[in-house]
């Protein structure tokens, strides 16, 4: 597996912080278990010894007697042999009962370093962040980057337009590229969704109606880049024979958020610098999920161009809104530490009319903000301040 140095990067001033809990989260089978996998390589290579390194996975038998708080508290804590920190590992912490007692109680010792992974079987991220409130710091892992696909398949360069087509199909959960068939491709992919959905949402929410859940899930992903309505989705839902309330769409799409299956992306009004709560647009974590939830024979490429790019910037760390102008709306507002930019994405510039659409977006924008336009052409389009960035330059680069 590949050094997923895009996040080991932002982890690695907190190895050996006591005090606050790592918390790393995100999609299943996004590769959390691997990056634990890699710090915990990474302190071994600084020095510290394994009978200072506690790794306990909950999912595997060795660790079977160990189902409480209290349990996990004792087993740690007969491990310990003297005053040195040690480096605590614990593998999906979900499956123990009260287990953030057990973290507190060996946090406030200041002897261990902790990093906790979970799944949302049992709870969801915004639960667990409030049982530590002020205790813990996060890192959201997410599937592969472009770049790190790049590295794992060792792909040339004159190949990276056709892998990055085969992204756009088949999505970018690691363990995917494992296979070659595209019927094991489908295999894996629909198992890994199928189990997010009925462990870690229908079981936990105890929903009953899941063909309801699922025609909303694939409407969604049908629908992906367009502005979200409730009303429409309640009826097209009718019109399927499946009637639900507001309220129960709205704990539906809560419950595919948290579990990273789908992202909710609020607009910001670029003139009145607010984030506006209404007509909002939900983009899909991993594009493999629209392979095998909807009824699309054919890929849409236009939208998979703008999901990858949003996916991208969560990817680097980026908060991400829809931009609202005076007279229309740019496809994403980024911003990190103060840094803002606009960008529009489209698929090709072949025509005129799409070219004055797209850099015609920003003419109602009048401060100084960096503004780009993002698409598969090779011919350099910049003009007017504005510029335009080919999809695979943006993807292998730096420049953001």
């Amino acid at each position: 597996m590949i050094k997923r140095e895009i996040y080991l990067e932002k982890i690695r001033d907190f190895y050996d912080e006591t005090s606050l809990i790592k918390i790393i989260y995100g999609l299943r089978r996004s590769g959390k278990s691997v990056i634990l996998t890699q710090i915990m390589n990474e302190i071994k290579e600084k020095g510290i010894q394994d009978d200072h390194i506690i790794y306990i996975n909950f999912e595997s038998l060795d660790f079977s007697e160990i189902n409480t708080a209290k349990d996990l508290d004792n087993y740690i804590k007969k491990s310990v042999k003297d005053d040195k920190i040690y480096y605590i590992f614990l593998d999906e912490i979900q499956k123990i009962e009260q287990f953030e007692k057990a973290i507190n109680s060996l946090r406030i010792t200041n002897k261990f370093s902790i990093f906790i992974t979970g799944s949302n079987s049992r709870m969801t991220f915004a639960e667990l962040s409030t049982d530590l409130s002020g205790r813990y710091v996060s890192f959201r892992i997410n599937p592969l980057t472009f770049k790190e696909i790049v590295e794992l398949t060792n792909t040339k360069k004159e190949d990276y337009e056709k892998l990055l087509l085969d992204v756009f199909e088949w999505g970018s959960l690691p363990q995917r590229f494992s296979f070659k068939d595209d019927n094991s491709k489908f295999i894996y992919i629909s198992d890994v969704y199928d189990s997010i959905i009925l462990r870690d949402i229908v079981e936990r929410l105890k929903i009953k109606d899941i063909t309801s859940f699922n025609k909303i899930l694939q409407y969604l992903l049908e629908i992906e880049g367009r502005e979200f309505s409730a009303t429409n989705v309640l009826e097209y839902l009718r019109k399927e024979n499946s009637e639900i309330s507001t309220q129960t769409l709205y704990s539906y799409l809560e419950a595919l958020c948290s579990a990273f299956i789908i992202n909710k992306v609020n607009r910001y009004d670029i003139h009145g610098k607010s984030v506006l709560k209404s007509l909002n647009k939900y983009y899909a974590s991993d594009l493999g999920v629209k392979k095998i939830k909807t009824n699309q024979k054919d890929v849409n490429y236009s939208n998979c161009l703008e999901n990858i790019v949003y996916n991208e910037f969560i990817s680097r760390g980026y908060d991400i809104y829809i931009g609202k102008t005076k007279k229309g709306e740019v496809d994403f507002v980024i911003s990190k530490q103060g840094n803002v930019k606009y960008i529009q994405v489209t698929y090709l510039l072949t025509r005129e009319e799409t070219i004055e659409r797209e850099f015609g977006a920003y003419k109602p924008i009048d401060d100084n903000y960096e503004k780009y336009v993002i698409s598969m052409d090779r011919l350099n389009f910049s003009r007017n301040g504005i510029k335009h960035m080919n999809i695979i330059d943006f993807l292998m680069g730096d420049e953001f």
